[in-house]
């Protein structure tokens, strides 16, 4: 990635004239990510070019946070019109990698995103948007929208909203928190040698159920996430906060709807935007999702998806289209 136009003058402006500018990252949005170095200060620009991105929910939550003495990165510099915003780095350790590397950090950190968690619901939410049965039902909408033609089938739309509106009210929340809504292992950053948790892409955090981050991190769409690792991580969070059986279901229903959401947009990504190793990891969102339908009080969605979606169709939606000669 070349940096972009605009960026030399930018950081010229803000103290950083001459500093190199070497590419870090893109993401699943038009987002792009740059080391920035001069001498031995370091720093991250983001490149968040209007219209498809606008980078204020990202400085507002982030300061929101910070505020709040969680280790979001700090805001150096922000240029709105181009959509530029200096950060401080947290380097290059996350704990995927970590994990995946050191097998016995496994526990200590993902109890460590756990108590993060329970941290945060002390909190009010933020001034954000509802989290609401609406925006829930929508995303959930994305893979009718998205997964079904891709593989060559004709849902029961109609049966699949009445489905999820049977089950929502289970995740309607007493006291909304501020859920960052792509909370896991590939966000979490690993910063100074105590390894604390510095938080990333928080830009469209809404103010909702303390569930769906949990759901977040231990049904990870990008890694497998051991099943008796989330029974013991489920049991930490409900033993430090007295949550009961109605959390469980709130976890399991936000659950099976971030799963579905999440085949809808890994298909969105491959058929829409030319990113085929998004449908690759479908498989794993799948399995999750049928977890999270075993239980009861998914019933509902989970009759749909026997009658529309059963196994066989469940899966890599490109390689499923190859099979049937629509790819």
């Amino acid at each position: 990635m070349t940096p972009p136009e605009g960026a030399e003058q930018f950081l010229a402006v803000h103290g950083w004239d001459g500093a190199r500018i070497d590419a870090l990252a893109g993401d699943a949005s038009f987002r792009r990510y740059f080391r920035v170095a001069d001498g031995d200060r370091r720093a991250i620009l983001m490149d968040a070019p209007p219209p498809h991105e606008d980078p204020r929910p990202f400085v507002e939550v982030a300061r929101w946070l910070t505020d709040r003495s969680f280790a979001a990165p700090a805001i150096l510099a922000v240029d709105l019109a181009r959509g530029f915003v200096l950060l401080q780095d947290f380097g290059d350790a996350r704990m995927r990698e970590t994990v995946d590397a050191e097998p016995q950090a496994t526990m200590p950190l993902y109890e460590a995103a756990v108590d993060l968690l329970v941290a945060l619901r002390a909190h009010p939410a933020a001034d954000l948007r509802p989290y609401d049965r609406a925006e829930l039902q929508r995303e959930a909408g994305l893979l009718t929208e998205w997964y079904c033609p891709a593989i060559g089938v004709a849902p029961d739309v109609a049966g699949y909203v009445a489905a999820w509106d049977q089950v929502l009210a289970r995740a309607a929340p007493q006291a909304p928190v501020t859920v960052l809504r792509d909370y896991h292992a590939e966000n979490l950053m690993l910063v100074g040698a105590d390894r604390t948790l510095g938080l990333l892409d928080f830009q469209d955090a809404l103010a909702g159920h303390p569930a769906y981050d949990l759901v977040s991190l231990l049904q990870d769409a990008r890694r497998d996430v051991d099943p008796s690792l989330e029974e013991a991580m489920l049991a930490r969070y409900r033993a430090a906060t007295g949550e009961g059986d109605a959390f469980l279901d709130a976890y399991h229903v936000l659950g099976a709807q971030r799963n579905a959401k999440i085949v809808g947009i890994f298909t969105r990504l491959w058929k829409r935007d030319g990113k085929p190793r998004y449908p690759t990891l479908c498989p794993r969102v799948w399995g999750y999702l049928e977890r999270d339908l075993t239980h009861p009080v998914l019933a509902p969605v989970a009759r749909w998806f026997d009658d529309n979606l059963p196994p066989e169709w469940r899966g890599d939606p490109m390689a499923i289209a190859t099979a049937k000669g629509i790819a």
